[in-house]
């Protein structure tokens, strides 16, 4: 139990970190670091595949999309523009309330635990029981989280696409300029 609370509070302190780093690429490491504890918490429930999935997909492929995202944007740390100083105590407010909701409904609501079939099919993680229960009874899920990465994918490239097509006619319209002016001289 104990490693479980050091590996929640690495965790909680790594997400924390993500949303309060104002370096994107800092960010996005301290996202890392959450993943990593993830895997250790996996592999402390003797899921080893789990974990290795982890680690492998997500603070490895995953984060690595991120960071190419990250510098294909070229997005700089900023402070808010002034016509948006209300919207961080706005948010940590909205957070508070909503963790006061989620603990409310932990200790008053006791739903049961889930189904034994569920729970015993994923005893040990391993690919074949794993995958089972993905592609049956959460199929629906498995789709629409590939829809989700789809339109991340899709808005990040035409995100990038808009900024590029800027600097490009920034550099153009300068270049023109430029052999104006040395045909006039």
């Amino acid at each position: 139990m104990i490693g479980f609370i050091v590996l929640a509070v690495v965790m909680l302190a790594g997400a924390v970190g993500v949303v309060t780093l104002r370096q994107p690429v800092h960010a996005a490491l301290s996202l890392v670091v959450t993943l990593l504890a993830l895997a250790v918490t996996y592999v402390t429930l003797q899921a080893h595949f789990l974990a290795v999935i982890q680690v492998i997909v997500y603070a490895g492929a995953i984060m690595v999309l991120f960071l190419f995202v990250i510098m294909l944007l070229n997005v700089e740390g900023q402070a808010p523009p002034p016509h948006l100083r209300w919207l961080p105590p706005l948010a940590f407010a909205t957070a508070l309330l909503v963790a006061a909701g989620i603990a409310v409904t932990a200790f008053v609501d006791r739903a049961p635990l889930p189904a034994a079939a569920r729970v015993s099919a994923l005893q040990g993680g391993s690919a074949e029981q794993v995958g089972t229960l993905l592609f049956s009874h959460y199929v629906l899920a498995f789709q629409l989280v590939g829809v989700l990465l789809l339109a991340g994918i899709v808005g990040a490239v035409s995100l990038a696409q808009r900024g590029s097509r800027g600097d490009a006619s920034g550099a153009r319209s300068e270049g023109a300029s430029d052999t104006r002016e040395l045909s006039h001289g």
